[in-house]
């Protein structure tokens, strides 16, 4: 009973750090902040908010909470993203036209919804839920990110490039070179082994055959693409995939997302932090696989698959700069040994298509629309970066996006066959 009743209270502490680790996101942000959205893939700050809250609501409080009311039976319609199990719900391109609820009342939204939670997790049975609510807590980091990922496109259509917070200069140490570490093939298992927390799409573990590779020991830079910009990399078809040739023209790309020219025709980037100088030697950022692919045909590689990836980052440690850290942009990597930078800078784009692993099932429910209804049509990306959550950097973490996307903190390493 008292180990039980320990367990119970460790999840309502994490339940308290989670909701106000999001909570500390949004402060300091005007309502206006967030309520505008920017484009169809991007939502309010607002939105993430309540949606979050309403995962806790829909899945936890009124199965399982007896008396449980509703805080706004509107809210089910208005703050749903995909769950076609649940019911209808606003579309997605327009959640920015919903002004009402406001910033205040979604800010009770997530009181009156946390206080019930929290009743919920002082039951004796609260046990059995403790799957569903750890889910939900990973979900609303998850929601954090995006936070980030679309506060910055949201401040970059801004002509007076505001700042999130404040600049910090990053520790700089000697440069890294980078040379490349070569990974033995053979038959390796990848995918979650089933200790701790994972979401569906990282299992099951399996095996698969690989080949002799090397990777590269840091990431793709800033200066080593802007080489790629300058020696006409955007306006070389034989470079590009069919679809990347038409998104590149039909874009109009020139450069990664938030690269600027400045005054003096030098590249600026606009970050969390403001906009600045382009740092030469920090990771190239907001790429998509096409650009990424395309990068990696013309210095003569290729991208990693993930299970290459997943093989190469075994047994290391998943530190570097996540969220908690406060500098939220990549940094340049330092000197050392083998490979550095797997985690918490940028996602790191794959050659590999998302799909189920081999003996994939999705859970039953709504739940089960979670991963597994999105796995045609986009690229797995590793790694984790500078606005994931602690706790979400693993070597078996498998995010994903289509290939035209770059809004996310996502960079490049090269692979070539050993």
């Amino acid at each position: 009973m008292l180990k039980t009743a320990a367990k119970a209270g460790e999840l309502a502490n994490r339940f308290r750090r989670v909701r106000a680790t999001s909570a500390e996101l949004a402060s300091g942000l005007s309502p206006e902040d967030q309520v505008v959205q920017s484009m169809p893939d991007a939502s309010p700050v607002k939105w993430h908010l309540a949606h979050t809250t309403w995962f806790f609501e829909t899945f936890l409080l009124i199965p399982n909470l007896p008396g449980y009311r509703p805080f706004d039976p509107a809210f089910g319609y208005l703050f749903n993203s995909y769950y076609e199990a649940v019911g209808a719900r606003h579309p997605r391109p327009r959640r920015g036209l919903v002004t009402r609820p406001g910033v205040a009342e979604v800010a009770a939204y997530r009181d009156h919804v946390d206080a019930a939670m929290l009743t919920l997790l002082e039951r004796a049975d609260a046990e059995r839920l403790a799957p569903l609510v750890t889910l939900g807590l990973a979900h609303e980091e998850q929601h954090q990110e995006l936070i980030l990922m679309d506060l910055l496109h949201l401040f970059s259509c801004n002509p007076v490039a505001p700042a999130y917070r404040p600049y910090r200069p990053a520790l700089r140490g000697a440069a890294h070179e980078g040379r490349w570490i070569a990974v033995d093939g053979g038959i390796v298992a990848v995918g979650h082994a089933g200790e701790g927390f994972a979401f569906d799409n990282e299992g099951p573990r399996h095996e698969v055959l690989l080949r002799p590779f090397r990777l590269f020991s840091r990431l793709v830079t800033n200066g080593e693409w802007r080489a790629f910009v300058e020696d006409g990399g955007y306006r070389n078809p034989a470079l590009w995939l069919s679809d990347g040739w038409a998104t590149v023209n039909a874009e109009g790309w020139e450069a990664p997302g938030y690269w600027r020219r400045g005054e003096d025709g030098g590249w600026r980037e606009f970050t969390l932090l403001g906009d600045h100088p382009l740092d030469e030697d920090a990771p190239v950022c907001h790429v998509g696989f096409y650009e990424a692919d395309a990068f990696a045909r013309w210095a003569g590689k290729r991208l990693p698959t993930e299970a290459e990836w997943e093989t190469a980052a075994a047994g290391l440690s998943p530190t570097g700069n996540t969220l908690g850290s406060g500098l939220l942009r990549p940094v340049a990597a330092v000197a050392g040994d083998g490979l550095v930078q797997m985690f918490g800078d940028v996602w790191e784009w794959t050659a590999s298509a998302y799909s189920g692993y081999p003996g994939f099932r999705p859970a039953t429910g709504a739940v089960g629309e979670y991963n597994g209804k999105f796995m045609a049509n986009q690229y797995v990306l590793r790694g984790g970066c500078c606005a994931t959550p602690d706790g979400h950097a693993r070597a078996t973490y498998r995010n994903f996006f289509y290939p035209h996307q770059r809004w996310m903190f996502s960079g490049v390493r090269l692979a070539e066959d050993a």
